[in-house]
């Protein structure tokens, strides 16, 4: 069953974070996931929530997104974006 992985990145430096982004897509890759939606504009339609940048990814299923977020690659990539960046991330099952 796809999953998804949904992140709302607050970014305090937009210039380190030009690095971090031309070298995730691979490893996205690699674990079978994809980009649906990567910044863009957004309207909030209902809530109180208000994010920053979205971005919105496709993986096979809730396994993959787990291996991408422990890939030994992944973990000075993920500490720079902890760096310049406040992040709220959630994985949630799609429909079978």
């Amino acid at each position: 069953m796809p999953a998804y992985l949904i992140v709302d990145v607050d970014l305090r430096d937009s210039t380190a974070y030009e690095a971090y982004k031309s070298r995730v897509p691979a490893l996205i890759a690699r674990h079978g996931g994809e980009y649906l939606v990567r910044g863009g504009e957004h309207e909030v339609l209902e809530g109180e929530w208000r994010p920053h940048r979205l971005v919105l990814f496709r993986f096979p299923d809730r396994a993959a997104i787990g291996a991408f977020m422990a890939d030994p690659d992944y973990a000075p990539l993920k500490a720079l974006r902890q760096r310049i960046a406040s992040t709220d991330a959630v994985a949630v099952d799609g429909i079978g």
